[in-house]
């Protein structure tokens, strides 16, 4: 599965940027903010973040990436979970501001690294097992899942810190675009989709389809599997179409 990944040059486009605002929360954070729960339980703001540091540092350099995926690696498969709890575990006792400068100092190298393997090994099938279980083509992975797990966990941190995201029509929008590319794709049926917000916009597919509404951010965190909040329910006969998992 591919979804809409954007072209390369835009791709680096928002990773760059996605970095960036990522850095800019991080750095702002009180001392209390990093102790307080999160969405991604077990994880507090900490080990989220620890997470995030860890999957960039990856993209920054080559043998990093290789030693993750040793830990992932399933006989031909990556699994998701044991390289993320290897980006935890060696990350946990890093102080905020050293995890913040590390993230800072890592943004360069990663938009390259991934600009580079999208460009060079794109094509390459690469095999996800759990919680996934599926078979990407590398580009996929670089251009836009990278991407996506960078924001949404920014939108995770905002959350748990109480503060509101910073979203924009054209660098969040275009994520949230691809996105609902992403599963128009995989659930293959006509549809209408509203999404409100500064990253949001009117999306339809066929005809004849059933109409959803709701929130850009909160499509998205549904579409990841994440906890739709109280009050922020989709309105439409087209609710059960978020069942269709996106990758993040």
């Amino acid at each position: 599965m591919d979804g809409d990944v954007a072209r390369p040059r835009e791709a680096s486009v928002l990773a760059h940027t996605e970095y960036g605002r990522f850095a800019e929360l991080i750095e702002r954070l009180p001392p209390e903010a990093w102790t307080l729960p999160t969405e991604c339980a077990p994880w507090d703001v900490r080990l989220l973040v620890a997470h995030v540091v860890g999957a960039t540092e990856a993209n920054a350099s080559p043998l990093e990436m290789a030693r993750q995926l040793r830990r992932g690696r399933r006989g031909l498969a990556i699994e998701v979970d044991p390289v993320s709890a290897v980006q935890v575990e060696h990350r946990r006792r890093v102080d905020p501001p050293v995890l913040a400068a590390r993230f800072r100092a890592a943004i360069e190298d990663a938009v390259r690294w991934r600009a580079r393997w999208s460009r060079s090994a794109g094509a390459v099938p690469l095999r996800v097992g759990a919680p996934v279980h599926e078979t990407w083509r590398l580009r996929y992975l670089m251009d836009a899942v990278y991407t996506r797990d960078v924001w949404m966990h920014r939108v995770d941190l905002c959350r748990a810190t109480g503060q509101e995201p910073a979203l924009s029509a054209d660098h969040d929008g275009r994520i949230v675009a691809d996105v609902v590319a992403d599963w128009a794709a995989r659930h293959g049926r006509p549809f209408v989709l509203t999404l409100s917000g500064p990253a949001g916009g009117l999306f339809a597919r066929g005809a004849g389809g059933p109409e959803l509404t709701t929130d850009a951010v909160e499509f998205c965190r549904a579409v990841s599997g994440r906890q739709v909040a109280p009050g922020d329910e989709p309105e439409g006969t087209g609710a059960r179409l978020l069942a269709t998992p996106v990758p993040f």
